[in-house]
């Protein structure tokens, strides 16, 4: 079985970006591990981004919501941006490069359909 340890660049209730040197196909079943809490999830491969040298963008999504999973709070339904609780835009410079989150390694175990291959 194959593993890779990536970084997510957008996670959500529903699942994650995440950038992978292994090669995946839509649909395919992943299991993402959250390296901090070692809670582990299935997920389903439902984006690929463009093919890039070294690693590409691939969207997952779990099998079932799990808006616990990244341990960060997601905010209500109903927010808005003009919500009493929002805060004001983060001023940005032109020159400064944008932040990834570094939620955790997430080892990929892709699964034996795509060692048959």
């Amino acid at each position: 079985m194959a593993s890779e340890e990536t970084h997510t660049l957008i996670v959500n209730a529903h699942g994650a970006l995440i950038q992978l040197a292994l090669t995946v196909e839509i649909g395919q079943l992943l299991g993402i591990k959250n390296m901090q809490t070692l809670e582990k999830l299935v997920c389903r491969v439902v984006n690929l981004g463009p093919d890039q040298p070294g690693k590409r963008e691939v969207g997952i999504e779990f099998e079932l919501a799990s808006p616990r999973f990244w341990r960060i709070a997601f905010p209500p339904s109903d927010w808005t941006p003009r919500s009493p609780d929002a805060k004001a835009p983060t001023p940005h410079s032109l020159s400064a490069k944008p932040q990834l989150k570094k939620t955790s390694g997430l080892p990929i175990e892709t699964d034996k359909k795509a060692l048959n291959k």
